[in-house]
């Protein structure tokens, strides 16, 4: 049956007309929330090319019945649906949060399709994204579409698009308890950080947050695409090149190690570089960690 589209949907239509840019084949990567499911519906009603996949990490009691409800909620639209459950490892990286290691989880599975993996980020999430990355020394934005597959067609969109078009579709979105948990960053920035920005600024701060974003990603996607960026370990070829190349080839050698870093351990491995005087090593998690053996940097321990 062909599902009904109500006539009059502002916030609907803007998350619909978000997807003329992109098509299929692709997996929207569907929480349950606001945010994916009216990507999902959206997806649907321009009879895009692609299929929901709830990813179940198993984190929370009633997980798999929050999964199979949102799931069931996109095979109502017409979108196959399926749900993928996935373990998250008890032991990442030191200073790497549950919530990182559940979301290299869910990107894991969610790439395992082979096709490209849309997912719901708005421009609401860009300004988080920017200010967390700043409080890690390391001012960020999310692209629109990374070398790995991963799509992001609301990006410019607003979070009250998203909400306002469930509310248009008579859909209840499932309410994670963890988006009110001030214990995790990014809610508390979500919730006091940013209202207080917009107030000392007398408007709504996440427009201009979110532009910073955008153009920080820009300019990352065209440094990456000038410079060799190859993975080493070399010290005496990292130390000779600029920072910013320098820090590029470090991660994409940490990477290629199975080792994901946070801005301030990368900066401490680079210390091993451009500061060496003989300090220990650096610790990154599961135990195992970076020091500098002669010229070299390695990896030494479990793993």
């Amino acid at each position: 049956m062909q599902p009904f589209w109500p006539r009059r949907s502002p916030h609907f239509l803007a998350c619909r007309r978000s997807l003329d840019a992109f098509h299929g084949p692709a997996v929207i990567g569907l929480s349950g929330g606001a945010d994916s499911l009216a990507l999902v519906a959206a997806a649907a009603a321009e009879r895009k090319d692609v299929r929901a996949v709830v990813v179940d990490h198993g984190l929370q009691a009633g997980s798999a019945a929050v999964a199979e409800r949102a799931a069931a909620q996109a095979r109502a639209w017409g979108v196959e649906a399926s749900v993928v459950p996935v373990e998250v490892v008890a032991e990442g990286n030191e200073g790497e949060s549950v919530e990182a290691r559940a979301r290299e989880a869910r990107y894991d599975a969610l790439l395992s399709f082979g096709v490209d993996v849309w997912v719901a980020h708005t421009a609401d999430d860009q300004a988080e994204t920017l200010l967390l990355g700043a409080l890690r020394g390391n001012p960020s934005g999310m692209p629109v579409r990374t070398a790995r597959g991963v799509v992001r067609p609301f990006l410019k969109l607003r979070r009250a698009d998203t909400s306002g078009a469930c509310a248009e579709l008579g859909v209840e979105p499932w309410q994670d308890p963890m988006n009110d948990d001030e214990a995790f960053r990014r809610v508390a920035v979500r919730k006091r950080v940013i209202p207080q920005l917009s107030e000392l600024i007398g408007g709504d701060s996440v427009p201009a947050l979110a532009t910073a974003a955008h153009r920080i990603a820009a300019d990352n996607e065209l440094l990456e695409s000038l410079v060799d960026v190859t993975a080493t370990s070399d010290c005496a070829a990292l130390a000779a090149a600029p920072g910013p190349v320098r820090r590029r080839r470090l991660a994409a050698w940490l990477h290629s190690c199975g080792v994901r870093v946070h801005g301030a351990q990368l900066g401490a491995i680079e210390g091993l570089v451009v500061r060496w005087h003989g300090q220990g090593p650096i610790d990154v998690g599961g135990g195992r960690a970076v020091r500098r053996v002669g010229a070299e940097l390695v990896v030494v321990g479990r793993g």
